[in-house]
């Protein structure tokens, strides 16, 4: 690290979250609904996706900026072929203290030796519901849920610990199978995390009466499993935790929505065609491809970390409204990871 980059509200550059490929397997109707991203949808051409070598450089960067931990997200992550390479090029990075990945789990029982052995460190599996048929519908694929629970013991198996797990909760649609999926993770040795269902992008159809408080999360959870708060493991960490009374695990509750974690947001995004974004929310980026193709050094490319991380004042979720919901059209999340 050669600095800490911090922007107008003085929160600092710590998170990156790079999206190696904007294709997925899986059509999940809250980030790539099936009726806009048929088989035949068209995504980024392969001459803008960054090269491996290009967000090495850039991560190097970024790291120089004050990033400590890189994950790697999509689309899935799992289907840019040779990703291990990536992974391997990124463990090398000085400076650098967690490299993570988050997956549909989908190809993760194949790949996970291959992951672990290039460097990565953890992992983060994105499972709506045990429920086969919640599952099907929730991945928009039909696809039954035994092959990602596969793919999370294989990562278990290989040392890639702790397993997390996602679930993106939506009222009368996954909500009734959250503490099957609680207790389940308990027995597996797996962090469970509950999402409340955010507008992120603009074909979601997202809408506040389908959000589900983490609160109500919680207290179903505790009611079958007495939990209690317990404190942050750093500055800027997304969910709130709570252990198990009986210290068998925890979870962790990321509420967007309800309890908005904007004032410690320390995360900047490298979507798959080099924009550097500022927020979740975001409605542009700031485009680094170009210049580094241009021939830009290293040091003309860090300043234009620094000054796009200098300006920042994204405080969306805080100051969520009407208005800002109507705003300009935001990055579709599998452009820019979740």
């Amino acid at each position: 690290m050669d600095h800490t980059t911090v922007d107008t509200l003085g929160r600092p550059l710590r998170d990156l979250r790079i999206s190696v490929t904007d294709k997925c397997n899986f059509r999940c109707p809250y980030c790539m609904p099936i009726e806009i991203y048929g088989d035949g949808y068209q995504f980024a051409p392969k001459s803008t996706v960054l090269t491996f070598e290009e967000i090495t450089r850039l991560a190097g960067l970024f790291v120089r900026a004050g990033v400590e931990k890189i994950r790697l997200t999509g689309g899935e992550p799992l289907l840019r072929k040779g990703l291990t390479e990536l992974v391997r090029q990124l463990s090398g990075i000085a400076g650098l203290r967690d490299l993570t990945l988050t997956t549909n789990g989908w190809f993760l029982g194949e790949q996970a030796q291959a992951l672990c052995t290039a460097g990565l460190r953890r992992i983060t599996v994105s499972l709506d519901s045990l429920n086969a048929e919640v599952f099907g519908r929730m991945n928009g694929r039909g696809y039954g849920v035994t092959r990602v629970l596969e793919g999370i013991a294989a990562a278990q198996a290989v040392g890639l610990q702790p397993v997390k797990i996602n679930a993106v909760v939506q009222k009368g649609i996954n909500d009734h199978t959250l503490v099957e999926l609680a207790a389940w993770a308990r027995e597996a040795g797996v962090i469970a995390r509950f999402i409340e269902y955010m507008d992120v992008g603009n074909r979601n159809g997202w809408r506040l009466d389908d959000v589900v408080p983490s609160a109500q999360v919680v207290a179903a959870i505790h009611a079958a499993y007495p939990l209690e708060p317990a404190e942050p493991n750093y500055r800027g960490e997304v969910a709130q935790r709570y252990r198990y009374v009986d210290g068998r695990g925890e979870i962790g509750m990321i509420s967007s929505i309800t309890q908005p974690f904007c004032g410690d947001c320390t995360r900047g995004r490298l979507s798959t065609d080099g924009e550097f974004v500022t927020c979740l929310f975001a409605t542009r980026g700031s485009n680094l491809r170009d210049p580094l193709r241009a021939g830009e050094t290293d040091e003309q490319l860090l300043a234009r970390i620094d000054a796009v991380w200098g300006r920042r004042t994204d405080r969306y979720s805080e100051l969520r409204t009407a208005e800002t919901q109507l705003a300009d059209r935001k990055f579709e999340m599998y452009r820019i990871g979740g």
